[in-house]
């Protein structure tokens, strides 16, 4: 550490070490400790301690001793396994944070990297991926990806849930005290239409509509009723009501008598247009 080498060993932000991340097991340290005899400073030294490193290591991984939940589950969880569910799980944390240094006015630097570190694992997930790589069909649900292999366990996992709460997130919907809140901090510009396209859905009768979204907006529906993200100037809430009535809402909350019509699905509100600025799109 002293000479700034940390091939072998890392030391963390709070002053701890620890063997280097990349390691899956003692073969990926015993090439290391080979790549690092090459050099004269080290080389006696690791003849004298590489059995002691070895030790070390598994003593501290007991790697032998490591199957997974079972013998059967080595495959999907060995070293090396993306486990799908944890990708998620970190997504979704990542989010969270990304959030609170908004709303405890980090800097734009702090802000700017959070974002960049949820896209960047976003784009991890298994959605994104080709089939080549994801080893199947990528919008289907898989638990593990081991290492050099395709995915496997196919099923509805657990990280169904991370995903639609991190696109929820991503779109800005939140509820606070009893208000539905919109607020597409995490939500990128290149998500808008570029052209105009027909948005299907099932309306609370459970009847098919359809309805026309233009340029620089984007759909999706909460509780079954349709809302449209529409690139404007100004933040403004429209309500467009079944009885053909409008209500323009300045702000970006519906208040929780209207947000309470529409978790019970009650019919009164049509679909719901939401106005956001390129300035909340950075």
């Amino acid at each position: 550490m002293e000479n700034g080498n940390e091939e072998i060993i890392r030391k963390d932000a709070i002053g701890n070490y620890h063997f280097n991340g990349g390691f899956r097991n003692a073969g990926n340290l015993t090439e290391a400790l080979t790549q690092l005899s090459n050099n004269a400073n080290y080389k006696e030294l690791i003849n004298q301690d590489k059995q002691l490193i070895l030790d070390i290591c598994e003593e501290l991984f007991n790697h032998k001793a490591f199957t997974g939940r079972s013998g059967t589950f080595y495959g999907y969880e060995g070293p090396g396994s993306i486990y799908w569910h944890m990708v998620s799980k970190l997504l979704l944390a990542v989010a969270e944070i990304c959030f609170k240094a908004k709303e405890e006015d980090e800097s734009e630097e702090i802000q700017g990297r959070l974002r960049e570190h949820f896209y960047e694992i976003m784009e991890g997930i298994g959605v994104h991926k080709s089939p080549e790589l994801y080893g199947a069909f990528p919008t289907d649900p898989y638990s593990h990806t081991p290492f050099r292999k395709g995915v496997q366990q196919p099923g509805m996992t657990g990280q169904v849930k991370e995903d639609i709460l991190s696109r929820i997130a991503e779109l800005g919907v939140f509820i606070k005290r009893g208000e539905i809140q919109f607020d597409p901090y995490l939500l990128r510009e290149s998500e808008f239409l570029n052209k105009g396209l027909k948005f299907n859905y099932i309306n609370i009768c459970q009847e098919q509509k359809s309805i026309d979204i233009r340029e620089n907006c984007l759909a999706f529906t909460y509780c079954q009723i349709p809302v449209i993200y529409k690139i404007n100037n100004n933040r403004a809430i429209t309500l467009n009501y079944s009885n053909s009535t409008v209500e323009t809402i300045n702000g970006n909350s519906i208040n929780s008598s209207l947000s309470r019509e529409i978790f019970h699905r009650t019919g009164l509100i049509d679909s719901i247009t939401v106005q956001v600025t390129k300035e909340q799109l950075k």
